[in-house]
């Protein structure tokens, strides 16, 4: 197995921007919270066990679920709640509820806000946003939201190399999905690149423990280079991070391993995207 390394194609010289595309442009800058946010809230109550969140964010191929309390939004559980608080302090799924490790409290802000705004908020309050209108819950803002409408502008021309990360974290093929699961969720990231050999075989990422594994009941003894993607989709050091996150967008992955002479130099998450958009 391979490594795709998806190059970004360099722009004429003499290439210039037609009224429509400009207008285009300029119009994705005054994108409103209200404008992209998930409309449709998935919710859970702290009385579920995390076996049956998990099964739930799984199925609906999304990473957090709404707590609700007698009716009213209280925390939000996510699948970094999963692997931190229960996976990698070798807690019973089945026995745990989802009370016991929800985050709180919800981080609100306003449909008229302004996308950098938005990022901001985010980083700085260090989770996903619930959108309020009129005091009731009305959506919710990810970071992935967040990167399929960034605009391209002075700011996300910032090149990636400036805010993935280095130090890559990589288990052996042979390892259990368990056992990287558990690795994810104590160095707090959500992938795991999957070596043979010593050479990258693929990524394991969280949303695969979710939807292939926690949906279908699958067994975590599983070894992981069974269960990783074979393939990664790549992206060449230097590019713009407005550049990275149309490549997201595009093949709806979160995390794009940054390769610089046929080697993995880094990983840009779609957090760390926000966080530069957001400077």
């Amino acid at each position: 197995m391979g490594v795709i390394c998806m190059t970004v194609p360099k722009k004429s010289a003499i290439e210039f921007p037609s009224v429509l595309d400009q207008a285009y442009k300029e119009s994705r800058r005054h994108l409103k919270v209200g404008d992209i946010m998930s409309r449709k809230v998935i919710t859970t109550t702290p009385e579920t066990t995390m076996i049956q969140a998990a099964k739930m964010m799984g199925e609906k191929h999304i990473g957090s679920l709404i707590v609700v309390k007698y009716k009213t939004p209280v925390a939000i559980v996510t699948e970094r709640d999963l692997l931190s608080k229960v996976l990698a302090c070798n807690l019973d799924l089945k026995k745990t509820l989802v009370g016991q490790v929800m985050s709180y409290p919800l981080i609100r802000i306003c449909p008229t806000f302004k996308i950098r705004e938005a990022a901001r908020t985010m980083i700085n309050k260090k989770g996903r946003l619930v959108v309020y209108v009129c005091g009731k819950l009305a959506g919710i803002i990810t970071a992935s939201d967040l990167i399929r409408d960034m605009p391209e502008a002075p700011e996300t021309s910032l090149i990636v190399d400036d805010f993935m990360t280095t130090e890559i974290v990589s288990v052996n093929e042979d390892e259990t999905v368990r056992s990287a699961a558990e690795i994810m969720g104590k160095n707090r990231v959500g992938s795991v690149i999957v070596t043979l050999d010593g050479k990258p075989l693929g990524i394991f990422t969280e949303r695969d423990l979710l939807s292939t594994f926690m949906v279908h009941s699958r067994s975590l003894d599983t070894p992981v280079g069974e269960a990783c993607s074979g393939l990664m989709t790549t992206a060449p050091a230097g590019i713009s991070i407005h550049e990275a996150a149309k490549i997201m967008a595009a093949q709806h992955v979160r995390r794009l391993p940054i390769m610089k002479k046929k080697h993995i130099a880094g990983i840009i998450t779609a957090r760390d995207l926000v966080e530069a958009y957001a400077k």
